[in-house]
């Protein structure tokens, strides 16, 4: 395959690097910055099937999209097909452009339940799960698994299969059982014997974190799409990176320390927009963090981050590590 364009039953993707979900952290504004770096695909925090059928109000944020993000993944996670079923009806008016089914997720409290990677125990379930899933919306499905639930019980593409026969129009393999998490180094091997027995479009997932990796794995793999995931965090760059590479072997330079800067301030008058100061100022604390990994004196100013409460003292923070540190002022910065 390559990089390029990716079809995902209906939908047409403009390139096949995609932002994988992730909870806590894929969030609208983060979407916003991995999609105008050039993400082909941005994949939402997953969301509870039960909780869409009990109303729940915290879910509502979850499922908020900016028509700028587009194309956009809703991922939701469950275990019972009507279930599942009665959520993607409910969230029919919601713009999303493709369904992900989460089978992959490592936490105990999800596994307990019977749902994420718990669901690659039975490979039966995942075809019925798809199966009622793309009975109730006319979007493409999709589904997110791992090699498997134990380094004993590697079956993932028995339960790409399963997910094939249930109606699924693309699967994502991260290269890692449930049991290693993100420890260890991910098995590409198992994407490619996914990709060899699937008719649909298989999207590999684990290590990539820059050209050369995403290069070596289209390369290694032959899938159809690579995601990224931990390695967009604090660098949504990644994705232009990846896509010079990709396109010419080029590497554009890193960002520099001001528009660094003046990323994180929009990332956080972003969170600011959509949650308010209390809560976007808090969730922006592990996203400076990351912001900040290789600046010098970034592992003092990550412990000072617990303390920033609103926006001024995040500006402030942030001029002093990204700005002043090389010698920059902001014009009219009050410090």
């Amino acid at each position: 395959m390559g990089f390029g364009k990716l079809q995902i039953g209906s939908v047409t993707l403009e390139n096949n690097i995609i932002l994988g979900p992730m909870a806590g952290v894929s969030d609208l504004p983060f979407r916003l910055l991995c999609h105008e770096q050039g993400a082909g695909l941005v994949c939402m925090e997953m969301v509870s099937a039960k909780a869409i059928t009990y109303h729940n109000k915290n879910t509502e944020l979850l499922l908020q999209i900016h028509p700028q993000e587009k194309p956009v993944s809703l991922q939701l996670f469950g275990s019972d097909p009507e279930i599942m079923a009665e959520a993607v009806q409910m969230i029919r008016e919601v713009p999303y452009d493709i369904l992900d089914i989460n089978m992959g997720c490592p936490v105990p409290k999800i596994v307990g339940n019977g749902e994420g990677s718990a669901l690659m125990k039975t490979p039966d379930r995942i075809e019925q799960i798809v199966h009622a899933v793309s009975g109730a919306t006319d979007r493409p499905v999709t589904v997110k698994i791992r090699k498997g639930f134990t380094d004993k019980q590697i079956n993932a593409v028995e339960c790409a299969l399963a997910a094939q026969q249930g109606g699924a129009a693309a699967v994502a393999v991260h290269g890692r059982t449930r049991e290693q998490y993100y420890s260890g180094q991910a098995d590409w091997t198992i994407i490619a014997q996914v990709k060899e027995t699937l008719r649909i479009p298989v999207i590999g997932n684990g290590d990539v974190i820059d050209g050369p990796s995403a290069e070596k794995m289209f390369r290694e793999t032959g899938c159809d799409g690579v995601m990224v995931a931990r390695a967009a965090q604090g660098n949504p760059w990644v994705f232009r990176e990846i896509i010079s590479w990709l396109k010419d072997g080029s590497a554009p330079e890193r960002p520099s320390p001001q528009e660094v800067y003046d990323t994180v301030i929009r990332h956080a008058d972003l969170q600011l927009q959509y949650k308010g100061e209390y809560i976007g100022i808090r969730e922006m604390r592990k996203h400076v963090s990351w912001y900040t990994t290789g600046y010098p004196g970034s592992a003092k100013f990550r412990g000072q981050i617990n303390y920033m409460e609103d926006m001024e003292s995040l500006k402030k923070a942030c001029h002093d590590i990204f700005l002043k540190e090389h010698g920059l002022e902001m014009p009219g910065m009050q410090i």
